[in-house]
């Protein structure tokens, strides 16, 4: 029987090498007849809807930093709203949010201060490009310098000539009324700023020459969904110009500022916010552990452990570009002192490279402590939330809330229990709440080595844990198994473009419309070796990227976002509505 079998391999193995040598001379033979093999071509029906999306706190602030200065910057509170995530993602949610008449005030109010920052004393002589002729009159042609050129990079495009008049006529206006030119380039910038056109980013589509009776996307969108994917900020003067001359609707011009973008160290800032987001490290701004249970857990330590995995995150996939899935699998990392007495290893001051030995338990983004630490309790860790996070996070398999009729009083915790699988054991005999857990709970008490502060244990309570589990099939006998089952897991990169595509899109993706594009885009990323800069360079330089579905129709911001002009100060300060029916 044991021969047989080796006979088969052996077969087996025949069989494979003469496909290959095939496939060699199969592709030898292309070449030699001068034809090269054929990538897949992307799909016919890509395109991606218009859409009307709410600039996040994080870009608010990179854009006025990239406008006006970090200095200007730092002086506000970015006045957005809170968003919901949706799909996995904020930037998804962003385009689904509402504002409310308060939050429409805290926009006003902050745009004043912005623009009074702008003008004053301090800032105006490196900041407006020009000087009037008189402090205490109005200067026509200074102003409209001055609102012209920042108007392009605020709102991400040319003002229009009939809009730019408009808004030197509110400026000249209110210097003539106050007898000051620099509070008449104030209002006129407040109405700027408290544009729907500057705080949401809203597409916009043109005919397309090369498709009769398709659209796509102006170019100044795309610029716009180029720079908020790949640097979360505005378009610099180079996309701008880019734009202006046509060049982003040219496939060498494209590739061009995608490359030029690809290679800027802003890059890693554009990754960091994508990764911030997808891993939900928002919930750091509110996570808090028990200081008595946790006392070596402070705020700053929590900062820590989310710079650590960011940190880990942009050299594995930026510096090093390195396979995605590695970063399940990695022992590198960096590690701070804040940080050291959670690892238990030892460092120096500041953030160092470190590479946990062989037989560490560390292995992965799942073992850092900011995975660990975010899906625990205040005073223990969760098996549940932290294989519903493995799930939601990393592979985009939605886990169901429990159903609102539970009766969680029901479910009678046994005072005996000493670890987490005997305290879960109560859910998985319950049939409303077995169902979920069933596919949540296996991967999270194979993390169980690591309380809820993400410091490692073998035992909880005197308790020996168990850590054997299972992941879709692939069962495991440690940290390191589960590590490498998610690390193969099928999902895993599908789950990474799917984000992707839809954080550069401004929405969730639609399986009905985005299916053959979004595999066509793994497949990219899979010939490419996983690699992160590949992927991006193909998104951004898609036809789906830049094509639109031309059943979608774009919101009215006006509707949306109900505000025009900038709010009354003082009576020698018209509102636009005044000025205009003047």
């Amino acid at each position: 029987m044991v021969k047989q079998e080796e006979m088969m391999k052996a077969a087996l193995a025949s069989t494979k090498a003469a496909g290959s040598v095939m496939l060699t001379l199969f592709t030898g033979l292309l070449v030699a007849c001068g034809q090269q093999p054929s990538e897949p071509a992307e799909p016919d029906s890509a395109a991606s809807p218009l859409r009307t999306r709410l600039l996040t706190g994080e870009q608010y602030s990179n854009t006025i930093a990239a406008v006006f200065g970090e200095d200007v910057a730092n002086s506000v509170l970015p006045p957005i709203p809170p968003m919901d995530r949706t799909d996995g993602l904020l930037a998804s949610g962003s385009a689904f949010v509402g504002v409310t008449s308060d939050q429409v005030s805290q926009i006003q109010q902050t745009g004043a201060a912005i623009a009074a920052r702008v003008v004053d004393a301090e800032h105006r002589d490196f900041l407006i490009p020009c000087s009037p002729e008189s402090i205490a009159a109005a200067d026509t042609s200074c102003t409209g310098l001055f609102l012209g050129e920042a108007g392009r990079l605020l709102l991400r495009r040319p003002l229009e000539e009939s809009r730019l008049a408009e808004l030197v006529q509110i400026a000249d206006y209110a210097a003539e009324q106050t007898e000051d030119f620099y509070d008449g380039l104030a209002l006129a910038l407040e109405a700027i700023l408290i544009s729907p056109d500057f705080v949401f980013i809203a597409d916009r589509a043109e005919p397309d020459p090369d498709a009769p009776g398709q659209e796509r996307l102006d170019s100044y969108s795309v610029a716009s969904r180029l720079s908020f994917l790949l640097w979360n900020a505005p378009p610099d003067d180079a996309l701008l110009l880019a734009a202006e001359t046509g060049e982003l609707h040219t496939e060498e011009g494209l590739a061009r500022s995608v490359n030029r973008m690809l290679t800027s160290a802003r890059l890693e800032d554009g990754m960091r916010a994508f990764f911030d987001d997808l891993m939900t490290f928002d919930e750091f701004e509110s996570l808090a552990k028990d200081p008595n249970v946790f006392p070596m857990v402070t705020g700053t330590t929590l900062e820590h452990a989310r710079e650590q995995t960011l940190r880990t995150v942009i050299d594995h996939l930026i510096t090093q570009e390195a396979d995605y899935r590695d970063l399940f699998t990695t022992k590198k990392t960096f590690m701070s002192m804040q940080l050291a007495t959670v690892y238990d290893t030892p460092t120096r001051q500041g953030w160092v490279p470190y590479e946990f030995e062989e037989e560490s338990p560390r292995i992965g983004l799942l073992t850092h402590v900011s995975f660990l630490a975010v899906n625990s309790h205040s005073v223990r860790s969760s098996p549940t939330l932290r294989g519903k996070a493995l799930r939601e996070t990393f592979l985009c398999q939605k886990v169901p809330d429990p159903p609102p009729d539970v009766d969680f009083s029901a479910l009678i915790e046994d005072e005996n229990a000493r670890t987490a699988k005997e305290r879960l054991a109560a859910h998985n005999s319950n049939p409303s709440c077995a169902g979920c857990h069933l596919v949540t709970d296996p991967m999270g008490l194979s993390l169980e080595n690591f309380d809820g502060a993400g410091r490692f244990r073998k035992t909880e309570d005197g308790a020996e844990l168990e850590i054997a589990g299972e992941l879709d099939g692939i069962f495991y006998e440690d940290i390191a198994g589960l590590a490498h089952a998610t690390r193969n897991h099928p999902k895993l990169s599908s789950c990474l473009v799917n984000r992707l595509y839809a954080y550069g899109t401004g929405g969730p993706v639609s399986l009905r419309h985005d299916r053959d594009t979004l595999a066509w885009f793994e497949d990219r990323f899979v010939v490419n070796g996983y690699k992160l800069p590949a992927l991006l360079r193909d998104i951004a330089l898609s036809d789906a990227f830049s094509s639109v579905r031309s059943a979608e129709t774009p919101v009215n911001i006006d509707d949306s976002f109900p505000i025009k002009s900038p709010a009354e100060r003082a009576s020698a300060e018209p509102s636009l509505a005044s000025v205009e029916n003047q």
